[in-house]
Formats: C-alpha cells, structure tokens, sequence
C-alpha cells in the first residue's frame, strides 16, 4: 500500500510538471538522428570547444559534451582534480602517465560516458602530459609554453582508448590528432621553434601568429595542406591541396612509424614534411586533423576581415558534413 500511494505521488507530479528529465547524452528508442559526443574539458567558453559547436550546428548534428573520464588509479577530489602524481607544471608524472597508459579504460567510467552517443570529438587545446608518450620524454623545460591539464589528459586518453577498442567512430582536432596519435604510439614534438632551431633553421612561424602584429597575435596562420587520394580526408574535401588551413599550435606530430597511423596530410615547412592529418587504417573511422576548420566556419558566419585569408566556407563544413553523413549512413 505504501509503494502505491508513492507511485501515485509521483505520477502526480510527472503530470504536473509535463516531462520526465532524460539524460542529455541518451537517445530515445525512436530517435534515429545521430548524436556526437565533445570530449570532456573544463573551459567550455574556450574557442576550441565553442568553434565546433558551432560547426556541428550549421552540418545539423545534435552533439553533448561528454562527462569527465577518471582513472580508477589516480586520487580526484570532489571537484574532479587530481590531487596526487602532478608535477609543479601541472602534468601528469611518470608513475602517474604510466599507469593510465598500462591500465587504460579498464574500470573508468568510460563506457558509461561514452553510451548513447555514435561518436566522439576530441576538440584543441593544451599540451599533452610527455608521461602518456609511448617514448618517454622529459617536458620542454620552456617556462613561457606550460600548459597542461592532467584531468583533461587522463579523461581524453581513457575516452579515446575505449573508442578505439570498440571501433566507435572518433576525429581529433589539434590536440586531438596529437592524442590519436599518442594513444597509437606515436612521437610528438613538444616545441616546433625548438624542433627547428635543433635543425638550424630559422623558423618561419607558419604554424602559429606568433611573429605576428600584437593585435593579430592570437589569430590563426594560414597554410597549405598536401591532401593524400586515398584517405578519409580526400573524400571530405574531394581535392589534392587544402588552402589556407587555420592553424595553432606549436607541438605537433612527428612520426608514425611503427604504429597502425597513416599520414594523409602533410605542409611543406622549410623542407621538412610537417604531419597535418591521421587516420587509424584498422578502425571504420578515426580520423585527426592538425588544423582548424572549424575556426574558418566561425570566421565566414562572423564576417571576420580576414575569412577570404582561410580556406573557403564551403571546404572547412565539407569535413562536418561528410562526417554528418557517414554517422546518418553507416
């Protein structure tokens, strides 16, 4: 009688208020539209995250942002912050690296972060804690480039490990493509400038506006992108040569080898072939991408002054569309 009287109440109140709350990640039985997961970060008033919203808007994809991914190995306080095994500079340590490298997935809350999405993105960002590399490295030791988010590490790395296991569908942008190929067992240059001055070549910044006027410091440099024909990539944009990719960043990917990545974009940067774009050749689709389309999508709807110096607005929605139509037809 009591269960009954209960369940009356309650029945009363669902009446009462109109709806019962669904978790914004599931999908109903009778939805059929694709749902893509934006792997969880902190700052969602950053760029990064805000730019790919926007794109998957305008392709019509409905998307949530994913909850946090924590390790079973590590110690988080209530606010979801490592508390144990963080260096001075906010990454990750070596023990802590390893044992999320060693354990991966396995008893996170990845499965469930994941469950009633078709895909994932991993949106740009920071630098990557050098203790998730599979060839251990120590920090750039550059004071002016620390940034790192361990949280942000251990949730991307967990969240695109489990992807990957069950072939869920997955694109990296920037960062994204780094932890791809991270997560694959490639090599990362932690400083590009550095990488370059090693060679002694006087680098020309074209992968970041930091020789820029200082009210263009933090716009986005523009540069070419050799597109490989049989690639993911090429069936996007459907042409050999990508214009004016928006790019950021001063890590990138160095090398793939001996890993299941194949490279599919390369920039020509003063002799030396500069890795623009991924894919995981035994997975349905896993894709990374070195620069921003999403920023030049941004920059058409916002009648940026410079949009005509980036790739046109129908290349950079080309990559949201098609990605739109395999998820509808796959």
């Amino acid at each position: 009688m009591y269960m009954k009287k209960l369940l009356s109440v309650f029945m009363s109140l669902v009446m009462c208020i109109g709806f019962v709350y669904v978790p914004a990640a599931a999908k109903t039985a009778d939805d059929d539209d694709p749902v893509v997961g934006i792997a969880w970060r902190a700052d969602t008033d950053s760029e990064f995250y805000t730019n790919i919203c926007a794109a998957l808007d305008e392709a019509g994809l409905e998307h949530v942002l994913l909850p946090q991914v924590k390790s079973p190995d590590l110690k988080y306080n209530k606010d979801g912050k490592v508390i144990k095994g963080i260096l001075k500079t906010g990454a990750l340590s070596r023990a802590s690296g390893k044992m999320v490298r060693c354990n991966s997935w396995q008893g996170s809350n990845a499965a469930k972060a994941v469950s009633g999405v078709d895909a994932v993105i991993f949106t740009g960002g920071e630098d990557i804690s050098p203790s998730l590399f599979y060839k251990q490295v120590k920090w750039h030791g550059i004071e002016e480039e620390i940034d790192y988010c361990a949280e942000r590490d251990v949730s991307d790395y967990l969240t695109m490990s489990y992807c990957l296991d069950k072939d869920i569908p997955i694109m990296g942008f920037c960062r994204g493509m780094q932890m791809l190929c991270v997560v694959s067992g490639g090599e990362v240059i932690q400083d590009i400038p550095t990488y370059f001055k090693d060679k002694g070549i006087d680098y020309n910044y074209i992968h970041r506006n930091q020789k820029a006027k200082p009210e263009d410091y933090r716009d986005y440099s523009a540069h070419d992108v050799k597109v490989e024909k049989d690639s993911i990539l090429y069936r996007m944009v459907r042409r050999t040569t990508l214009k004016g990719c928006p790019s950021w960043h001063h890590q990138a990917v160095e090398n793939v080898d001996n890993t299941r990545l194949k490279v599919t974009g390369t920039t020509d940067t003063q002799g030396i072939s500069m890795i623009e774009a991924v894919e995981r050749t035994d997975k349905s689709f896993a894709l990374g991408l070195q620069f921003h389309p999403e920023a030049a999508v941004t920059k058409y709807a916002n009648k940026a002054a410079n949009a005509g110096d980036f790739m046109s607005r129908s290349t950079a929605m080309s990559v949201f569309e098609y990605f739109e139509d395999y998820l509808e037809n796959d």
